[in-house]
């Protein structure tokens, strides 16, 4: 018994198993006997070899019937050191011959099932051993008879299939070389285990095994090849293709009982079960360390690997006494890797070319001006759909035999490109990654771009990088085989091993940025009368080397780590009815006021618009505002998004925008929409204390640019009203009702309300004039003003008694200075004076820098936030849904 499949060489342990429960029948055995079982139980698991290995550790349970399904079609009596103790525990032994039986399974399975060269297999015979003396050690004390101190023959072992040389050397390519993901697939189906998938790197190591030629693979194949999730080709330099060498070569060698050597010094050693080992050894490392060194490409040379590899058996030596096996294993390897450093060393590189003549270029790709690198984030072309290029990482650079370079990067999928459940959800830019490493020309690479996590992506942007280049949000793995989408938990995982130990620095936001989630872009596909039980749809492709032309959607069940779709918002409450109309004043007219007389009229006539209650007005804009939600153009023929309005989140009326023409095909950045047309934060009004939510809200104020502002003529801006930089204003809502202005060439006039109080106010004034006695035109005696001369005078006096005080002060703080400079500096004074003197400039120069670059990161922010309205013009009728 064992938990490794036929062609795995290490064990894997994954499995529980209950205890049984129930009344069990009446055990024949003696108390004696029943305390032997559990002596030997116990011995068993106690055993240790004299390294410190433990060989039962393997077979304390039962195998994990997920992780190793086959198991048990080949094993049909699967027992574990648990299954021996639980049948104890509930005495379902009649007798001893039936545990020896069951002892002699486990070593009978695990040798069975495993390869004679599996760790598992070696366990088992080292198990064997320890039953067969402990049965013998019984018979001998005349506890049971010597005829049960035999195991049974179960049966002849059958002899290991033969593999073939190919499979061979793919298992040591993936000892070697082990999946992208080695953190962890963050897949959380099956308990978040994963299987190993073994297959060929490349066209050319699958015509090599089926004896065709590449183009009949490259047809046969492409099917299966845009769904199985692959690994980027080997593209090693000749010091790489040296180190992975000596590694291949020191797992060659066993000690004297058939265990490969090098398995013991695989990982380090628990520091739970063994602290010591840490408090003597200073510079722990071991396999599993040495190899992540030399895919993240840490070592600079042979020599700099050899000196881990002396590290690790040094270690070893240290720790453990010369007499036990680990100690004569390192002894032994380290020998044999120097010998194999050495015989790698002396081959010239040209043995180290790669298949098809691929020569690494670890330093990167120089095109069209620019240096492309492993890690780098770029569009590439896509033939199926030149608008939407092929996000992408490079994982690979090389230069093939005839000169051309090449780049292999991971494919990450837009939304529309992929399979998925009718009601998933996704960031606006979101991608997700996919198992696809794709050979590109280096022509094909397009422009440069960013993918941030989702945990980043809200706080900042990359510093430094081009405010005009795309910025893309990820959060999941697709599984193109199953059509599911996995939450990443570990985001260093989706990187080239060269690049998972290096961050980037960021610009961040004045505050996490909240970003709300869209439905799919390709609602409009789900088919009438679709059910949950239907067959996923499958994704409509195109060229060769491109992702799907559009992906579907289905309506199966949601996925365990898919959140619901979001609640719709609930209408408001309604409103009490408005109250009854007050009687208008006559309409006016105001010149330059709106673009049309019909318009002028229109706003006017304040018996129709300005009448209702505000309260009214916003109830229903808040409304409007809550229940708008992104839609897509369903009537589109290409799956892609229309840009929705991305200010449906301002609880303020949603304006129609403008669409333009041609803008889809004009470049690669079709997401970004013109910068002249950025909606600004609204300019709100403090609210009164103790307003609650059905108060009503102030009105919200939008300006224009500065450089949409001057373009207003100076004349026409003095019509309206404007903020303290004479900006003019726009308001969201309609002005309040006003009486015809009383100056010549006002624009607006005063509200009804005002001119009453201001009426009501005089009428009052000239009643106490009555009462006084005074005439109705009698106005106050107004203080005597100072003459303007003594007025100068005085204000001349005051300014010279100001300075000569500021003088005097400045005086004393020069001489008070000066003597603290002395008691610093003795005889030196001057000197040191001088020193300070220009460190305090260097400290203000350095302080006005950065309040210049405060004030202009201000002044950006400034500017992404205004609206210029500007272009073929824009009117009140093209984004307020009332004209």
């Amino acid at each position: 018994m064992t938990s490794a499949s036929p062609q795995n060489s290490t064990p894997v342990v994954e499995s529980t198993e209950a205890n049984g429960t129930g009344d069990a029948p009446e055990s024949l055995l003696s108390d004696e006997q029943s305390k032997a079982i559990k002596k030997v139980i116990d011995n068993l698991y106690a055993f240790r070899q004299s390294d410190g290995h433990d060989p039962s550790k393997v077979f304390h349970r039962k195998v994990n019937k997920r992780s190793l399904p086959d198991y048990y079609d080949v094993i049909k009596e699967p027992v574990a050191l648990s299954t021996l103790k639980s049948k104890l525990q509930n005495r379902q032994y009649n007798s001893f011959a039936d545990f020896v039986r069951d002892c002699a399974l486990i070593p009978h399975n695990a040798q069975t099932y495993n390869r004679p060269e599996a760790g598992a297999y070696q366990d088992a015979l080292v198990i064997k051993g320890v039953m067969e003396k402990e049965f013998q050690q019984l018979a001998e004390e005349g506890t049971i008879s010597k005829e049960d101190a035999i195991l049974p023959d179960l049966g002849e072992i059958p002899p290991a299939s033969p593999r073939p040389a190919e499979e061979e050397e793919e298992d040591e390519e993936e000892d070697d070389e082990d999946d992208e993901d080695e953190e962890g697939d963050d897949s959380e189906e099956e308990g978040g285990k994963r299987k190993r998938r073994r297959g060929p790197r490349s066209l050319a190591a699958i015509a090599k095994r089926e004896g065709t030629s590449k183009e009949d693979v490259q047809k046969g194949a492409d099917a299966d090849l845009r769904k199985r999730r692959g690994r980027p080709p080997r593209v090693d330099t000749p010091m790489e293709a040296r180190i992975k060498a000596v590694l291949k070569g020191i797992r060659k060698y066993k000690n004297d009982m058939g265990q490969i050597m090098i398995h013991q010094f695989e990982k380090l050693p628990d520091k739970t079960a063994m602290p010591e080992y840490y408090q003597e050894i200073k510079e722990p490392i071991a396999i599993e360390i040495i190899k992540r060194k030399q895919k993240r490409k840490k070592y600079q040379s042979v020599d700099h690997f050899m000196r881990d590899i002396d590290t690790m058996f040094n270690n070893a030596k240290s720790y453990n006494q010369d007499e036990s096996q680990i100690y004569k294993d390192a002894v032994l390897l380290q020998n044999e890797a120097h010998k194999l450093a050495e015989t790698e060393k002396s081959k010239p590189d040209d043995e180290y070319i790669m298949e098809e003549g691929r020569l690494p270029l670890p330093n990167g790709i120089l095109h069209n001006g620019e240096l492309w690198k492993v890690g780098d984030w770029v569009h590439i072309q896509n033939p199926n759909d030149v608008t939407k290029p092929i996000v992408a990482q490079i994982y690979r650079t090389w230069q093939d035999s005839e000169g051309q370079k090449w780049v292999n990067a991971c494919w990450y999928y837009r939304p529309e490109q992929t399979v998925h459940q009718y009601e998933k959800h996704f960031y606006p830019n979101e991608v997700v990654k996919t198992g696809q490493y794709r050979d590109h020309h280096i022509d094909e690479v397009i422009d440069r771009c960013f993918v941030m996590f989702c945990t980043r992506y809200s706080r900042g942007r990359p510093r430094g990088f081009p405010k005009d280049k795309e910025v893309y949000v990820c959060d999941s793995r697709y599984n193109e085989e199953k059509h599911k989408m996995n939450k990443i938990k570990t985001w260093a995982s989706c990187l080239p091993d060269e690049v998972r130990d290096k961050d980037y620095e960021m610009d961040l936001f004045d505050g996490p940025k909240k970003t709300k989630k869209v439905p799919t872009p390709l609602l409009h596909m789900l088919k009438d009368g679709a059910k949950e039980t239907d067959e996923p749809p499958k994704p409509r492709w195109g060229a060769d080397n491109a992702p799907p032309i559009v992906g579907a959607v289905h309506k199966g069940s949601r996925d365990e780590n898919q959140s619901p779709p979001p609640e719709p918002t609930p209408s408001p409450p309604p409103q009490p009815p408005p109250p009854p109309r007050q009687p208008t004043v006559p309409k006016y007219e105001t010149p330059n006021y709106r673009r049309t007389s019909e318009m002028d009229g229109r706003m006017a006539n304040n018996s129709e618009t300005a009448a209702a209650p505000p309260a009214s007005y916003n109830s229903q804009t808040q409304s409007h505002s809550q229940t708008q939600t992104p839609q897509y153009n369903q009537k589109s023929a290409s799956p892609a998004p229309i840009q929705y309005n991305q200010y449906a989140s301002h609880p303020t009326p949603n304006y129609p925008q403008t669409q333009h023409h041609g803008s889809a095909s004009s470049s690669y950045h079709s997401a970004q929409t013109d910068p002249r047309y950025q909606v600004p934060a609204p300019y709100r009004a403090a609210a009164a204390p103790g307003t609650t939510a059905n108060s009503v809200r102030p009105h919200e104020i939008f300006r224009l640019s500065e450089q949409a502002n001057a373009q207003i003529p100076e004349e026409v801006r003095k019509l309206y009203q404007q903020d303290e930089h004479g900006n003019v204003l726009f308001f969201t809502a309609p002005p309040v009702d006003v009486l015809p202005p009383t100056k010549e060439g006002s624009a607006m006039g005063h509200t009804a309300r005002y001119l009453a109080e201001k009426l009501r106010r005089k009428i009052a004034l000239k009643e106490k004039r009555k009462a006084e006695g005074l005439p109705e035109d009698y106005d106050e005696p107004k203080p005597k003003k100072v003459k303007p001369e003594m007025d100068e005078d005085l204000t001349g006096q005051i300014n010279n008694m100001r300075d000569k005080a500021l003088r005097i002060l400045i005086d004393q703080m020069q001489e008070g200075t000066e003597a603290i400079y002395k008691d610093i500096y003795g005889a030196h004074w001057e000197e040191g004076a001088r020193f300070e003197a220009a460190r305090r400039a260097d400290r203000q120069a350095e302080a006005r820098r950065k309040n210049m670059a405060l004030a202009e990161s201000a002044r950006k922010r400034q500017e992404e936030e205004t609206v210029p309205l500007m272009g073929t013009g824009v009117y009140l009728d093209d984004f307020d849904p009332r004209y």
